[in-house]
């Protein structure tokens, strides 16, 4: 089922189980989506509909704001707000690919470094660069850049 139809759906679904903070999720995303839409529109048709991974690029950007909400939330001591965007994070969540644990990114990582030929902190714009794609939203990007930072560091 395309994404945008299954995003569709389950808000009608959440509206008729009575599930606000779903419906709220899902509306916000569901309008972001549009956005894009009507931001490329311009450049590639007036008919122009995103794909699945164009909105799943969506959905990772919505759900990477929703990390930083969360960190900031906490720093400032407002844990009722970070558990808000937690559970609004566990939601898009449902629409992104399953993320990989750090085991598997680390493997990831350990391929990348050598297909790059990385040997220094210095190549690792080289490693971004070659790891990124493969992963395509199943890895928060801090994450893998941590990991990257601490294989080439040598830790």
């Amino acid at each position: 089922m395309d994404l945008k139809v299954r995003i569709a759906s389950d808000i009608t679904e959440s509206l008729k189980a009575g599930d606000r903070t779903k419906v709220s999720v899902l509306r916000m995303v569901k309008a972001r989506i549009l956005e894009k839409e009507v931001e490329l529109r311009s450049s590639k048709g007036r008919d122009y509909s995103l794909n699945d991974e164009e909105t799943t690029s969506v959905i990772t950007t919505y759900a990477k704001q929703r990390r930083q909400s969360i960190d900031s939330y906490r720093q400032a001591e407002r844990e009722d707000l970070a558990v808000q965007e937690e559970k609004e994070l566990e939601i898009l969540q449902e629409y992104l690919p399953k993320q990989l644990s750090e085991t598997e990114i680390e493997t990831l990582v350990l391929e990348a470094i050598q297909e790059a030929g990385a040997s220094s902190p210095g190549d690792m714009g080289n490693v971004m660069r070659v790891l990124m794609p493969r992963l395509k939203g199943a890895a928060d990007g801090k994450v893998v850049n941590n990991i990257v930072r601490q294989k080439l560091s040598g830790s």
